[in-house]
């Protein structure tokens, strides 16, 4: 694997999307404050200042940026409609004290679709933003590159999609155990989530991070489910040193409290020497 900024010392970073709750209700809830916040911001939104971003320095956190540009036209942007606006958040972000996680655009390979699901427009637009924001950013910006861990039928494969080894710091992955409420869905351990997409990156070279994950309660144990990620990423996933669980009620129960059992499970995974 090759060097890349912001590596753990060891292990991988645990994060977190606050949806269930407070910060502070969730951290004391498992018994520690996560390495890494997840937050989401829109494509004009104002993310890259310590007003936004600061509180997570403060609790000892390195911030993790989803950046989704819904409703841009990714021509737009490689014809450089919004170059003032790039430049503006690499000023911003340079600014910052600490470097930060940015991920552009994830799952442009699933249902999301960015930029019409044309690869080549899609590593154009990517191109370019990473060339605006980093010609003011002072290096604070580690890029992240995260596919969805399965591709839209008939879409591109994620690998299409990839911007190049000098534009992307770490790759990721986004998937979720669906578990059964719904036909056509399967209880899924967490290797089978992750293994197919897992072994394309790993050809990269790059340190991959899991911008999202979590799991439902129906079709197994979501206990132990969450039990056995710490174990699979040291046996199976060495490339992983980050994962983020997106703790919120949204398609599924996918939060942390969603039963006493999970909860102590998480508080298990969190105490876990493999995480940082």
């Amino acid at each position: 694997m090759s060097e890349a900024p912001l590596l753990p010392a060891s292990g991988a970073y645990l994060g977190v999307y606050y949806g269930d709750g407070s910060v502070s209700d969730t951290d004391a809830a498992i018994g520690r404050t996560p390495r890494l916040h997840l937050t989401y911001f829109g494509w004009e939104d104002p993310w890259a200042t310590d007003d936004v971003l600061g509180e997570d320095l403060d609790r000892g956190q390195i911030s993790l940026v989803n950046w989704e540009p819904f409703g841009v036209d990714f021509a737009d942007i490689v014809a450089g409609e919004y170059d003032d606006m790039l430049a503006q958040r690499g000023r911003e972000v340079a600014r910052l004290k600490e470097p930060i996680f940015l991920d552009f655009a994830a799952e442009m390979n699933e249902e999301e679709g960015w930029g019409g699901h044309d690869p080549e427009l899609y590593v154009a637009a990517y191109r370019h933003i990473h060339d605006i924001v980093s010609a003011s950013d002072g290096g604070n910006v580690v890029w992240v590159w995260a596919p969805n861990n399965v591709d839209s039928e008939g879409a591109p494969a994620a690998l299409e999609y990839y911007p190049g080894d000098e534009y992307v710091d770490w790759t990721g992955i986004d998937g979720y155990n669906w578990g059964t409420t719904e036909p056509g869905f399967d209880w899924q351990s967490v290797e089978s989530v992750f293994a197919d997409m897992y072994d394309d990156l790993h050809t990269l070279g790059k340190p991959i991070i899991i911008g999202e994950t979590a799991s439902s309660e129906d079709g197994g144990s979501k206990a132990e489910w969450i039990r056995s990620i710490a174990p699979t990423l040291r046996d199976r996933f060495p490339d992983i040193k980050a994962l983020v669980w997106f703790d919120v009620e949204k398609e599924r129960d996918w939060r942390i409290r969603s039963s006493p059992e999970a909860l102590a499970a998480f508080r298990e995974l969190a105490a876990d020497p493999q995480f940082d």
